[in-house]
């Protein structure tokens, strides 16, 4: 088979690489929008206090944690994805390596910004460093948050070295000058031969084989900063399994959706098939029957524990005046429509894929607020306060902003990346042949 070109491919990213269009520029505006008015809520939170959030005595998390568990999670998801994907050498993720190296840096670098605003007193910041206690599993976390986004931004470096160099030398796609200057040094004098391929090679395999574990074991330990808690909800050996299971989840469910953007924004049936979504979507079937479970042995476990305390925490995921529509939407979008979608081939095309995996991230983001905010609002002793704000949570307008202002923050990335370089890593790609994606194991239903 004739051999991909890297010249042919990469006038399919002429924008933005070369020349960005003007709904990219559009786009851009958009991103930079939301990152100002997350700006004015900051401003306002810093110089009114934790007042304007909906953060009280007994709920001393919101959002905020919600966001960051949610934004770590498809961090960790992103670079396990990548890494397994590199170790495994399947010829068809070839064009979905980079995606998940940026949900990586991405997750890893907005996720934990959301942690610092949870804070407060910024100020006390250094004494997570100064004071660390070998004890304290805050300490682990942010040893391993810290770790990571090193790994991260390493692992992304190292497999763009190649892409760099070619970008360099390209003349297909017209380039400024200072473009080319900085791939010049970005690149670090790789001139593809074959010595300096095999030393990249051995150190993306070195880092690949080593992020996996950590990754893994860092959100557990996040899981386990909930476990280790006695509270009605938190107190569950199964807390770290499902941190990491959902968290793949919800990767699986935004790389389909980003696949579906990038296919219609660059024209990329020819690298991203719908075969791809086909494999994609069994790896996804698997992650919905896996939450199912998971789910399903949270409430059966605390529904049968008699205690008073248990008893109100489970009452309020089933009443539909506190947080039984949210229980209801999450198992709607995560378990019920995934298997009526994916068991259905006539289901299974790219956009009605792509909407799905809208809807699954949705759900799983309301199954992390689920887990924060129904738990801090059953404490084990009564409340001495009745006042409604005080008992209930509820985000405030400076959350929900600060909210925009990370989603504008992560596109903001995503676009600098799409700047610097193709989404698709051609490089890797230019002495591939023609893809070919292994057909799912189980024939699905028609």
């Amino acid at each position: 088979m004739e051999a991909l070109n890297y010249d042919q491919l990469l006038k399919q990213f002429k924008s933005p690489v070369s020349e960005p269009t003007r709904s990219w520029k559009l786009l851009l505006v958009l991103m930079i929008l939301f990152v100002l008015i997350g700006v004015v809520g900051l401003v306002y939170m810093v110089i009114h206090g934790h007042i304007v959030t909906g953060m009280r005595d007994h709920v001393v998390w919101g959002v905020f944690i919600v966001n960051f568990i949610f934004l770590l999670g498809i961090g960790y998801a992103g670079v396990i994805l990548a890494s397994i994907f590199h170790l495994f050498t399947v010829k068809w993720t070839k064009p979905l390596h980079r995606i998940t190296e940026l949900f990586a840096v991405v997750g890893s670098t907005v996720g934990p910004i959301y942690i610092l605003l949870c804070v407060g007193r910024l100020e006390r910041l250094p004494n997570l460093f100064i004071h660390a206690r070998a004890s304290s599993p805050i300490t682990w976390d942010v040893i391993a948050i810290a770790t990571c986004v090193v790994f991260d931004f390493t692992y992304l470096y190292i497999t763009h070295i190649r892409e760099f160099a070619k970008l360099r030398d390209t003349t297909a796609i017209d380039l400024p000058k200072w473009k080319r200057n900085l791939y010049k040094r970005l690149a670090l004098g790789y001139e593809h031969r074959p010595a300096q391929n095999r030393k990249l090679s051995r150190a993306q395999n070195i880092l690949a084989m080593t992020i996996v574990p950590v990754a893994i074991f860092a959100y557990s330990l996040l899981g386990y900063l909930f476990g280790m808690s006695l509270r009605p909800g938190w107190h569950s050996t199964l807390f770290a399994p499902e941190f990491v299971a959902n968290a793949l989840f919800s990767g699986v469910a935004l790389l389909i959706l980003f696949m579906w953007i990038y296919r219609k924004q660059h024209n990329l049936e020819n690298l991203i098939t719908d075969k791809h979504f086909d494999y994609a979507a069994f790896v996804l079937f698997v992650l919905s029957a896996i939450f199912a479970y998971f789910t399903f042995s949270t409430y059966i476990t605390e529904w049968y524990n008699v205690t008073e305390t248990h008893g109100e925490w489970i009452r309020k995921f089933l009443d539909f005046n506190e947080y039984g529509w949210m229980s209801m939407f999450t198992i709607l979008f995560c378990v019920v429509l995934p298997f009526i979608v994916l068991l259905y081939r006539k289901f299974r095309t790219p956009g009605h894929l792509a909407v799905l995996s809208v809807l699954i991230l949705i759900g799983l983001w309301l199954k992390r607020y689920l887990i924060i905010v129904p738990t801090l609002e059953t404490p084990y002793f009564p409340m001495q306060s009745t006042d409604p704000a005080y008992v209930h949570y509820s985000a405030t307008w400076v959350e929900w902003a600060l909210t925009l202002g990370g989603i504008g923050l992560a596109g903001l990335i995503f676009m600098a990346f799409n700047y610097l370089a193709p989404v698709v890593p051609l490089a890797d790609m230019e002495k591939e042949e023609e893809i070919e994606v292994p057909q799912p194991f189980v024939e699905p239903v028609n």
